[in-house]
């Protein structure tokens, strides 16, 4: 009785910290959509109810129809699906590496990723500014897309390991004692074996990507090549009449599509971020 009490109790504290949680991460959503639904009469006069006296979805509307904000959207958007690409296109090979080969050096390389993760890209931003610049790769879409495949390919790299691991070996050799060299063995079995984790590391990169803001604050100041989250910064500058109900409404549009992507998705990134470890 008293173990079945203890269960209960756990339980409940469980679910209590979830909710706790989830007011901690929701609230300030939930107040940017009470901001961005609200007029200007209501702005100026500080009103301080959580609810709109008027709501209103005019905010939204007048944000799609700036000539602008298509354009941070779809620069965003390509930016941080390209860098998802070269990501898998770099980290693949390097986690089959990493998981089937044996060489000096393999934990030491591996740390090496790992420090590299942990440092902040705030580190490096005044060398990667002279170095874009001396190359004349400054207000391109080609150098943001390489510095956010440099800083995604770490993380990438450790998950895609995880999940080549919990591949077994033994299919490896037996497509080898059937004729396959290395790359078929890669290419025809741990690729097809290793596409939920390969979806979850693009899902979490172009996640990463679409919320990067210092990489192309510095390197772009184009308002043409501008992906979502810097062109909300200047949005404010660029319009007269914007306002905290039209900055609020933008940022809101900007989260939207990430949140949606891993409230759809979190069951396979989960999955395939732990597969590793239940495998092997």
């Amino acid at each position: 009785m008293s173990g079945r009490t203890g269960t209960r109790l756990g339980d409940a504290l469980s679910y209590l910290f979830m909710l706790v949680m989830f007011v901690f991460f929701a609230g300030p959503l939930t107040y940017l959509l009470s901001m961005a639904m609200r007029d200007k009469r209501e702005i100026y006069r500080g009103a301080a109810r959580y609810i709109p006296q008027n709501p209103t979805i005019d905010n939204f509307i007048t944000v799609l129809n700036n000539s602008y904000f298509p354009i941070y959207l779809w620069n965003g958007l390509k930016l941080a699906a390209l860098s998802g690409i070269g990501v898998l296109i770099v980290a693949l090979p390097a986690a089959y590496a990493f998981s089937r080969f044996q060489f000096r050096g393999k934990g030491l390389s591996m740390m090496g990723l790992l420090l590299f993760q942990m440092i902040s890209p705030l580190v490096i931003m005044v060398p990667l500014y002279r170095y874009m610049n001396r190359l004349g790769m400054l207000d391109t879409h080609f150098a943001v897309v390489m510095v956010y495949i440099a800083l995604g390919v770490p993380l990438a790299t450790w998950l895609l390991k995880s999940t080549v691991d919990g591949i077994p070996r033994s299919l490896d050799e037996a497509a080898m004692i059937d004729g396959c060299n290395r790359f078929s063995v890669f290419w025809r079995i741990i690729l097809p074996l290793s596409a939920p984790g390969i979806a979850s590391v693009f899902i979490i990169t172009v996640i990463a990507g679409w919320s990067q803001f210092l990489v192309p604050f510095l390197l772009l100041t184009k308002n043409d090549l501008m992906p979502i989250g810097v062109g909300i910064f200047n949005f404010r500058g660029m319009q007269t009449d914007s306002s905290i109900q039209l900055l609020a409404a933008a940022c809101l549009i900007s989260v939207v599509p990430a949140i949606v992507a891993f409230l759809s998705l979190q069951r396979l990134i989960l999955g395939a971020m732990t597969s590793g470890a239940v495998k092997g």
